[in-house]
């Protein structure tokens, strides 16, 4: 976050406040020089009652809502303030602390209020005094290299650094016209009601002023921290988290942000192998073990749970996040999957990694349920699917109703609709799937030598993410596929189709329970969870996506999962010299009007040069307009004919509009597909066989035909039943993707004792006998 170089009274300030201020300017310049501006999306706040801000009964239980945060407390911890692990105890980290100010400045002017509770007293006054220390040394002294930095009073070192760390948070916040004033508490004041009735009457009267309060406890002046207490739900003030927590509650603040050195609460201590980040943690349910405090403050990631469950039963919501972060705290304003947040809410504990390792456990009983069983399982869905068709359409109406308000893209709309017809097709293809399933199966035997028998049998991939846009028919269809390959399946839609997906993931799951194995599918409704699930490397096994191009890179670059699927869909036809004119024509409506929409359309249209001549081109080129089709023209063909030029020959349009180009030869048509298309589905029209056979042996794409329309290129048309997607990789599976594409193989080798020095000494010889493979 860019924050413009601070100026001060360079004079009003003593020596060493002297030195931390030109470090400022420095470090603030260096900030905003290289930082890029962020687009904030917040707003103004649903504001309470400012007159009588009653205490909160409840805490936000969303972070969609966290928005909606009117009065927030920030708590900056000595981690936060302090510079990195060499200068961890003697020294402020100047731009990190001007990221933050900007931020809380930000806050301000969308009309919140914020409290800041803040450390680095400590570690400001030791620089000082240190500094201070080494201008006392003698000559003799200050040579001896190894001499001991001399040991500072902690009280004394909070005395020093008090009145410096307020005039620099002075300094950073005149930049922006807001201005901050010290308040400092004691353990004893939270004792008294009184006093407690002063500090909140003292806050509340900054903050009607829009003064910015910084709180400290009174370091010079506090007892030595002992053990903290819980008796009767009180906390005791024993670290800033304490006191930050405490504020939070007698302010009746909406929020507190606890910005850390770690980007929130791990289930284990960070460095283990098996550690992962809680983006959720509801406490009483979800379980943590704690490790070391950090490196530096008094408390640890144990005392800010503590202080934040504490906080949270008392109706204010927490977040902990990493201040290193940029934008940290403006981000978890915004409602953004940043840091921990602490709900009491059961809607939001369950965790996207639990959703993952249930699905792998569960996933393991449905492939050791009989191919028999997994086919009735099938067989139930498709039933469920016509049985519940007027819930399924009266969500889908719902969807489209939705799409259409919002402004949706008539091709994304297209593909989002459902009818009875669908349906219907979808049933046909999920009983097509239930008649049998290759898990299993063994593919491969083969005797090594007398008496051990190696086997290649197919098993399940894993668990597989399947994320998809505005498709709602996949939705059954990859259930189908991942039940009968005995694969675990989490299933991300689209939030435009959220209607119709879960009511069809209702009757998925109604499919799978008469078996006790429900929980090998899982629904992920919550799009910031795409990011978290893309990382669990362990536990997910392939990635799906099935949306715009734009979409799927994203995704390959997002993860070190392998992804399968294609980014683009740019289908061409190749109308040869030698073609039948009536079957081109067919094939070329049929290719891009049946549904312009699908992956599988034409894109692109190359005719041979000698179509112009005979008129056949401008024929054609007339067929698609009267079938609505708008038709751009490639550079060549632009030049003869005054039609809109294609933006580029890689375009996918997905709607009802085509490339046109001349080409002269099936050679140079070859080179224009392999440069220009996608590798997923190109055609020839030609009565030459030979044309053809060059054509098809040398268009390196999944799916190449001949005479035929490029809409085959399906699952479905292919007697797969049903299509995970269409693959352009060319590693384990390519083209469209049925049940064979979720399997993998493993060896199974079956022997009576035998070892490897059986077969060098000469006892035993290598046979490596092809045997029969078993009836299946």
């Amino acid at each position: 976050c860019a924050a413009p170089p601070v100026a001060c009274d360079m004079a009003a300030l003593p020596m060493s406040s002297r030195v931390i201020s030109a470090r400022l300017r420095s470090s603030a310049l260096a900030l905003s020089t290289r930082a890029v501006r962020h687009t904030s999306i917040l707003t103004r706040p649903r504001r309470r009652d400012e007159q009588s801000r009653a205490p909160r009964t409840e805490a936000i239980s969303s972070r969609k809502d966290l928005v909606d945060s009117n009065r927030i407390v920030v708590k900056l911890g000595t981690a936060v303030i302090t510079r990195s692990q060499e200068f961890a105890e003697c020294g402020l980290a100047l731009s990190r602390l001007a990221s933050v100010v900007e931020q809380v400045s930000e806050l301000l002017l969308t009309g919140r209020e914020v409290i800041v509770v803040t450390s680095g007293a400590v570690a400001f006054g030791k620089q000082r005094l240190l500094y201070e220390s080494l201008l006392s040394q003698t000559v003799r002294q200050t040579l001896k290299t190894n001499l001991r930095p001399p040991e500072i009073e902690p009280r004394a070192c909070a005395a020093a650094g008090q009145s410096g760390l307020m005039a620099l948070y002075e300094a950073m916040f005149n930049q922006y016209s807001v201005g901050c004033a010290q308040v400092l508490v004691t353990k004893p004041d939270f004792k008294s009601q009184d006093n407690k009735d002063n500090l909140r009457t003292t806050l509340e009267s900054l903050l009607k002023m829009g003064i910015v309060p910084i709180c400290n406890e009174n370091d010079a002046m506090a007892p030595k921290p002992q053990e903290d207490g819980d008796l009767a739900g009180v906390i005791s003030l024993s670290d800033n988290d304490a006191l930050a927590a405490m504020i939070a509650v007698e302010m009746n603040a909406d929020l507190l942000v606890i910005l850390s050195d770690v980007p929130g609460i791990y289930s284990r201590p960070p460095g283990d192998a098996d550690a992962v980040l809680m983006h959720t943690f509801r406490p009483g349910c979800d379980v943590i073990h704690f490790g070391a405090k950090s490196r530096v403050g008094r408390g640890g990631m144990e005392a800010k749970v503590k202080s934040a469950e504490w906080a949270l039963r008392n109706g204010c919501a927490v977040v902990i996040a990493d201040g290193h972060e940029p934008l940290a705290l403006t981000r978890v304003v915004e409602g953004q999957k940043v840091g921990t947040f602490f709900t009491l809410s059961e809607t939001q504990s369950v965790q996207v990694q639990d959703l993952a390792r249930t699905a792998r456990s569960a996933s393991r009983r449905l492939a050791s349920l009989t191919s028999e069983e997994r086919g009735q399982i099938i067989t139930n869905l498709a039933v469920l699917l016509k049985e519940r068709s007027d819930v399924i359409l009266a969500a889908n109406r719902a969807d489209i109703d939705a799409a259409n308000k919002d402004g949706m893209e008539t091709a994304l709309v297209s593909r989002l609709v459902l009818s009875e017809e669908k349906l219907d097709g979808l049933a046909t293809g999920l009983n097509q799937i239930a008649k049998g399933s290759p898990l299993g199966r063994i593919t491969s035997r083969m005797e090594l030598t007398e008496g051990l028998v190696l086997e290649k049998e197919t098993v399940p991939i894993g668990v597989v993410l399947m994320i998809f846009e505005a498709r709602p028919d996949a939705l059954p269809q990859v259930a189908a596929l991942a039940i009968s390959s005995g694969n675990g399946l989490l299933l991300k839609g689209g939030s435009e189709a959220s209607r119709s997906n879960k009511a069809l993931f209702d009757c998925v799951r109604a499919a799978l329970a008469p078996f006790g194995v429900e929980e090998s599918c899982a629904l992920v409704e919550d799009r910031e969870s795409i990011a978290d699930l893309l990382q669990l490397t362990e536990v997910i096994d392939l990635v799906v996506p099935r949306g715009s191009g734009e979409m799927v890179r994203k995704i390959q670059s997002q993860t070190k999962i392998p992804v399968l699927g294609h980014a683009e869909g740019v289908c061409h036809i190749y109308i040869d010299e030698h073609c039948d004119l009536e079957k081109a024509k067919n094939i070329v409506v049929d290719s891009k009007c049946d549904y312009p929409a699908a992956c599988n359309a034409a894109e692109t249209l190359l005719v041979h040069q000698s179509h112009m001549d005979t008129g056949f081109l401008n024929k054609l080129i007339t067929l698609l307009q009267r079938n609505k089709v708008g038709v751009h023209v490639g550079p060549k063909l632009g030049a003869t004919l005054p039609l809109p030029q294609a933006k580029n020959m890689k375009t996918e349009y997905s709607s009802l509009n085509i490339t046109v180009e001349i080409i002269p030869s099936a050679k140079d048509a070859v080179q224009h597909i392999n440069t220009h298309g996608s590798g997923h589905t190109d055609v020839i029209v030609t009565e030459n066989n030979d044309t053809a056979a060059y054509f098809l042996q040398q268009v390196d794409s999944a799916c190449v035909f001949q005479n035929a329309s490029s809409r085959f290129a399906d699952g479905f048309r292919f007697g797969l039943g049903a299509e995970l997607g269409v693959s352009t990789s060319r590693i384990h599976a390519r083209g469209p993707v049925g049940v064979e594409g979720l399997l993998t193989t493993k060896w199974r080798l079956v022997g009576n004792g035998h070892t490897a020095a059986m077969m060098s000494g000469g006892n035993l010889e290598f046979t490596h006998r092809r045997l029969p493979l078993p009836e299946q």
